[in-house]
């Protein structure tokens, strides 16, 4: 971490300090205000949660049989006594779900329902319609049985959404500030959403699902700036943690709804109407103290350092708020020297291309390996709801290990380590014999768990290897990357079905094995100063530069 500084204003004034000085030494860093911000804010976390895991209980997997108009009478039965006369399979609870025997010209006049005799069992054809398990979600609706690739290009449309929202949401965020941000993606969210569930075409489901998640998934984001920006130095990482905390819990919420509620139109109500009541936080959260100064809206922020002060209290002083003004309208007098383009200056350091290169590679295999864990986690054997909630769950301890782990042993151990245990248990489960469906869950909720160390750990060791004028712009570029991995995740069922079983496992392990060695192709920033520029980042490679 860089140690702070401060700036003199002049010998007869008050020394120029920012914000951070005043959470730090005047309104507390983490009070009671702080603390009933972060709990206002886990509710549109927990909704971003429902928002973006819906997709895959509305959109799952049905078992499908073929029809064999012969036999299916007017009440038609899923799995009746003689479906393996006509479908091939090994017993009336597995069967195909898209082949089935062809009609047999030379049958006889064989007797008894939809006997055998009826069919050339010698050969299979695939089937001219379908009968459908159950009615739970938009695969029945849309007609989608035996067509997985259309059924799991929804995930990923949907995510090339999320994609979209990020500058969108920024733009508003600081144009409008964050509560106006928070306010629109959560009421875009919420009516879109509930629009969706009354839609009968697979286009117009589809081009929903676009449309909400490109102007309304940026709440989570929103929130997390909100609550970032109003603590202090030192809780910021845990406040971070809280807010993934929270995300993860609004997955295992939604689990048990998704269980509770099953019919797709209904729990889409369930999950999206009550996102409308967080339109009632631009009345109630107060607006960013950074994005007002910003703005020179210096009298809002004030007031509202002062509610901060009482709330927790503290005393703020007069001196410091105008100390805090002068050194923003210092800031703002201050000329920018134009530099070269950053594409140039990056291209000229073959240490910073280096990062440029990698960091994207780990931000893919991130995303790719957490949400394909987390949408393949229906398709395991059990209870589908429950596995969705325990591989959920065990995210929690995982955001937590990272935050205990990276001060102690370093950036560096802890994303090896997280990396290649990941890594481990993706090929373990993938090889694992059938019959042990305990030690297959066990080494599922292992990756997961690794997979969320990971995640808390790149974050932070990411912006730590960039220099502090070209920070968000180069972090930027690795995450906006990254969400390739995110936007292939949907399609990793389809390829288990159509493909290999064990190719997504295959395909996560190789993607965490490879990161992990990546990760030696850079340096350790533990206790490491903050770099400023480029010159400094380059060295941390050469040395360590000690705050």
């Amino acid at each position: 971490m860089s140690s702070e500084e401060k700036v003199e204003v002049g010998n007869s004034e008050p020394k120029g300090i920012d914000l951070d000085n005043i959470l730090r030494d005047e309104v507390g860093q983490f009070g009671r205000y702080q603390i009933i911000t972060v709990l206002l804010a886990a509710l549109p976390v927990i909704f971003s949660a429902f928002a973006a895991g819906e997709y895959i209980f509305t959109t799952a997997r049905i078992p499908t049989r073929c029809l064999i108009p012969q036999c299916d009478g007017e009440n038609v039965e899923y799995a009746p006594s003689w479906v393996l006369n006509a479908i091939p399979g090994t017993s009336t609870s597995s069967f195909e779900n898209c082949e089935r025997y062809p009609d047999n010209p030379q049958a006889s006049n064989a007797t008894g329902v939809c006997p055998a005799d009826w069919f050339d069992r010698g050969s299979t054809v695939p089937c001219e319609d379908h009968v459908y398990e159950n009615t739970l979600s938009v695969v029945y609706d849309f007609k989608m049985a035996c067509d997985e690739w259309r059924r799991s290009q929804i995930g990923s449309i949907r995510t090339i959404g999320t994609l979209l929202v990020l500058p969108i949401t920024g733009y508003i965020s600081d144009r409008w500030g964050r509560r106006v941000a928070l306010t629109i993606n959560a009421f875009n969210t919420a009516w879109l959403g509930v629009v969706r569930s009354f839609v009968n075409s697979y286009e117009w489901f589809l081009a929903l699902e676009v449309i909400e998640s490109t102007i309304g998934a940026g709440a989570y984001s929103s929130c997390y700036i909100l609550v970032t920006e109003l603590v202090g130095p030192k809780y910021r990482v845990i406040v971070g943690a809280t807010m993934s905390t929270m995300f993860a819990l609004g997955q295992v919420i939604l689990g048990f709804i998704a269980w509770g509620v099953q019919p797709w139109r209904t729990l889409t109500q369930v999950l999206y109407a009550p996102q409308l009541l967080v339109v009632s936080y631009f009345w109630i959260l107060s607006e960013s103290v950074r994005w007002l100064m910003s703005k020179g809206r210096y009298e809002e922020s004030e007031q509202i350092l002062k509610k901060v002060a009482r709330m927790n209290n503290k005393e703020l002083s007069e001196k410091s708020l105008q100390a805090l003004r002068a050194t923003a309208e210092a800031e703002k007098l201050i000329e920018r020297p134009k530099e070269p383009w950053l594409v140039i200056l990056v291209l000229k350091s073959k240490i910073i291309l280096l990062r440029c290169c990698v960091a994207p590679i780990w931000w893919i295999t991130n995303t790719l390996v957490y949400y394909g864990m987390s949408i393949n986690a229906v398709n395991l054997s059990g209870n589908r709801y429950l596995n969705y909630v325990y591989v959920a769950a065990v995210e929690i301890p995982g955001y937590w290990t990272a935050i205990l782990l990276l001060d102690r042993i370093g950036r560096k151990p802890v994303l090896i380590g997280g990396y290649w245990l990941c890594a481990a248990c993706q090929f373990a489960f993938a090889f694992i014999p059938e019959g042990y469906g305990g030690l297959s869950l066990a080494f599922y909720l292992i990756g997961k768990y690794s997979i969320a160390v990971v995640m808390t750990s790149v974050y932070v060791y990411t912006a730590e290897l960039f220099p502090t004028k070209y920070r968000h712009s180069l972090f930027a570029f690795a995450s906006m990357v990254g969400r390739l991995g995110s936007i292939t995740a949907p399609l990793t069922p389809a390829l288990a079905l159509e493909v290999w079983e064990s190719l997504p496992s295959v395909l996560f392990g190789s993607f965490a094995l490879l990161s992990g060695l990546l990760i030696f192709t850079t340096p350790e920033t533990l206790g490491t100063k903050l770099p400023n520029t480029m010159e400094e980042a380059e060295q941390l490679s050469s040395k360590k530069n000690n705050s």
